[in-house]
């Protein structure tokens, strides 16, 4: 099936369940889950400006808390392709580690107190879009700690369509 068939009909889906379940807080979290069809035809496209503003449009969501690595998989159009930050950064190259200048839309990393890592975009100017920013997809600017945010930061791989 065609991307625009397919938008068009997610779209009829959508707007024949709203008929049936009213939007309440509970139906509009549903709409933002990040597990189906839905947020990956509201992926971005494929572009480091285009993941900005897939992350931008986001801020203040709290639909993918425990799902970084699938919010910046979706930010740039795809998902599926790594298990976790760690993987991602263990599989990615080249690796700048420790460089605290990475360019717009590269993939930033830290070693977190978690098995899976953390991992957010680069705004291009020392801070970054990420999940888990004060319990929520938000924007960290150099001002505020930039990649020291969070502990352990362990440096970026470029802006790319994440793939193996």
């Amino acid at each position: 099936m065609s991307r625009s068939i397919k938008s068009v009909a997610v779209a009829a889906l959508a707007a024949a369940a709203l008929t049936v379940v009213p939007l309440t807080s509970q139906a509009a979290t549903l709409a933002e889950a990040p597990s189906s069809d839905v947020s990956i035809l509201a992926a971005g496209d494929g572009t480091p400006s285009g993941a900005v503003a897939w992350f931008k449009a986001r801020i203040g969501s709290t639909a993918y808390q425990g799902y970084c690595e699938k919010a910046v998989e979706n930010a740039y159009g795809t998902t599926g392709v790594w298990a976790s930050a760690n993987a991602h950064w263990n599989g990615a190259s080249p690796k700048h580690a420790g460089d605290r200048n990475p360019p717009l839309g590269a993939f930033v990393y830290w070693n977190i107190a978690s098995p899976y890592g953390h991992v957010g975009i680069s705004d291009g100017a020392g801070g970054f879009y990420a999940t888990s920013v004060g319990g929520k997809i938000g924007h960290v600017t150099k001002a505020q700690g930039g990649y020291s945010y969070y502990s352990n930061y362990r440096g970026w791989t470029p802006a790319a369509v994440p793939h193996r």
